[in-house]
């Protein structure tokens, strides 16, 4: 018998999240059955999403969503051999029996120079939801103009870079003097502190005086106001999240939740095209700790905790 941790919701988020509306519960897990498989979490995902989604998706007392990479540690399923490595929806858990329908399998021949953490950042979801707004939303051309909030996060890093393949002039706000910088590493043609600046609103011309073809939305409430004056004639608009919003009580201007969309890309396609930086929590005791760091900022790039 295997010992399974895992978080759990006990009260919905009344503003920002307090570990009281967290507990760490521990349950034993039977052997798995023909068709099972027994997983252990090796690297867990924290993101912005799982805010808004706890109180559309979830009820108290439930395991607090999310996807980590985990290993096969028993299987009785060919398709999922003992050592090989997946992605999982199970949620905060250190283990969890799966009948396969909800894991991806990663690669057997997953590079050695690659973290396979990534699996659940730069390659992964983050990625994947950067690609397909810069790409099938915004539809972004080589010369035009594309703005990012939250660039130095896990998505908005990927979407500068995206964007600079694309050959656009890409301009992205971030909250901290060092994820300025980093974002002047990763190639972004203009970045601001928006915390800092006089004038979010200057600012935002200054960067790109001819105005923005195409908003890649992360954050909303008044960043989303000022972006929406400077957009262009006939400017695309992916929105993908409204971070400032979501731990309010009363509704603010601008973009408040959205759900994406799934989208398919082979991971492949991506190694060594793109830099990526992670925030890593070690333990798994430390899970809320780091989803409230997360939505406060604290991470450059994406913030996973190992186990």
């Amino acid at each position: 018998m295997v010992q399974s941790k895992s978080w759990v919701m006990v009260k919905h988020f009344d503003g920002f999240p307090k570990n009281s509306d967290f507990q760490l519960k521990v349950e034993e897990l039977p052997e798995p059955k023909n068709g099972e498989v027994l997983i252990e979490a090796v690297f867990l995902s924290v993101d912005p999403y799982m805010r808004p989604f706890s109180k559309l998706y979830m009820k108290e007392g439930d395991v607090m969503i999310g996807t980590q990479v985990a290993k096969v540690i028993q299987s009785k399923n060919s398709a999922f051999p003992v050592g090989s490595h997946v992605v999982s929806s199970c949620g905060w858990k250190t283990h969890a029996i799966s009948d396969g329908k909800d894991l991806t399998l990663l690669m057997a021949d997953w590079p050695k120079n690659v973290p396979m953490s990534l699996a659940v950042g730069a390659i992964g979801m983050p990625g994947l939801t950067a690609l397909y707004g810069v790409e099938a939303v915004l539809k972004a051309q080589k010369g035009e103009t594309l703005l990012v909030n939250a660039a130095a996060g896990a998505v908005g890093t990927v979407v500068g870079q995206i964007g600079k393949i694309h050959g656009c002039k890409v301009v992205g706000s971030a909250g901290s003097d060092a994820k300025v910088a980093f974002l002047k590493e990763l190639g972004f043609d203009e970045a601001f502190n928006y915390k800092t600046v006089p004038s979010l609103e200057e600012a935002l011309k200054k960067a790109a005086p001819e105005g923005y073809d195409c908003f890649f939305e992360n954050v909303g409430g008044q960043f989303s106001t000022f972006a929406l004056q400077q957009m262009k004639e006939f400017g695309r608009i992916a929105v993908c999240g409204g971070i400032s919003t979501y731990h309010d009580t009363a509704y603010q201007t601008g973009v408040s939740l959205v759900k994406l969309q799934k989208y398919s890309y082979p991971f492949k396609a991506f190694f060594g095209k793109l830099r990526s930086r992670e925030h890593v929590t070690k333990g798994f005791e430390n899970m809320p700790a780091a989803f409230m760091g997360m939505l406060q900022g604290e991470n450059i790039g994406k913030a996973i905790v190992t186990v």
